[in-house]
């Protein structure tokens, strides 16, 4: 495990950081949980430096966030040459709030899939480990007992079990998405929460709740087709909408330039609006 660790930094993106694994020189993957932001980013070594990180791009399958960091020059870490098995033993490691390695035990329970994780979208496979691991695990080292690499943690959990993807298809999806970026995501303009619906206005399939739009960005998309604040936003392009991030989910792949369809609910009828998608721009 020692000879893994310095790969292992820490990934300041949120109040609370996260961790990552060197993938390749002066390139950090992570995952999306371990940033909750796209900007003011920062990678610290094991020895204390601090360096700035940039967002080269993000997979929304698996989640996983790809960084560069400039002058980072920690040799990267390298997945094991054998494949986990159910009951073999292994290790989390992160880096803790205070940048020491924090690792956690346990042993790997299933290994299964696909993993839906959005819509049309799915891992094809995740281990589920009894290893237990909090939010700083996000983006750290699941090892073997010889300290190979067998995946990276999500700090997720199914039925008490965390959730890691395998290294294989993490080292896949890094490669894509230094190739060819992050995927392009749709702009509407408008910031919404959830509402729940009179009963009276749930829909067929028993729909409970709905987005209440609660903002409207002037100049947006959302603005030039008539969205107003109050309204509830019920469907886009047919798919209904419960949370903010189910209306995220839909505007990622290839929705950019799309005209669809907005049903809302205004002063209790039923209103459809045309929007063209546009593109999230960068902050």
């Amino acid at each position: 495990m020692a000879s893994a660790t310095p790969a292992v930094v820490q990934v300041q993106g949120r109040r609370r950081p996260a961790s990552g694994l060197v993938y390749a020189d002066n390139v950090v993957l992570t995952t999306v949980r371990a940033l909750g932001r796209e900007d003011g980013l920062h990678v610290r070594r094991d020895d204390g430096r601090t360096l700035d990180a940039e967002l080269a791009g993000w997979d929304p399958t698996t989640s996983l966030a790809v960084l560069r960091v400039a002058g980072l020059d920690i040799r990267p870490i390298a997945p094991s040459a054998s494949s986990p098995r159910v009951g073999h033993l292994a290790l989390a490691v992160a880096r803790s709030w205070s940048n020491v390695v924090t690792a956690s035990a346990g042993i790997v329970s299933v290994i299964g899939g696909p993993l839906p994780t959005g819509r049309r979208r799915a891992i094809d496979q995740v281990i589920r480990t009894t290893a237990p691991m909090h939010d700083g695990f996000a983006g750290g080292a699941f090892l073997d007992t010889s300290g190979g690499l067998i995946g990276i943690a999500t700090a997720a959990a199914i039925r008490g079990l965390g959730v890691v993807i395998p290294a294989s298809i993490a080292w896949k999806t890094a490669a894509t998405v230094l190739e060819h970026g992050g995927l392009k995501r749709g702009y509407l303009g408008l910031a919404g929460q959830p509402v729940a619906l009179p009963e009276g206005q749930q829909g067929k399939d028993g729909r409970e709740h709905a987005l209440l739009v609660v903002g409207v960005t002037s100049g947006s998309p959302a603005a030039a087709a008539g969205v107003l604040i109050g309204d509830v936003l019920l469907e886009f392009d047919g798919h209904a909408v419960e949370s903010p991030e189910e209306l995220l989910d839909l505007l990622l792949g290839d929705r950019v330039g799309q005209k669809v369809t907005l049903k809302v609910l205004r002063g209790g009828a039923l209103v459809e609006l045309t929007v063209a998608v546009g593109e999230r721009p960068v902050h």
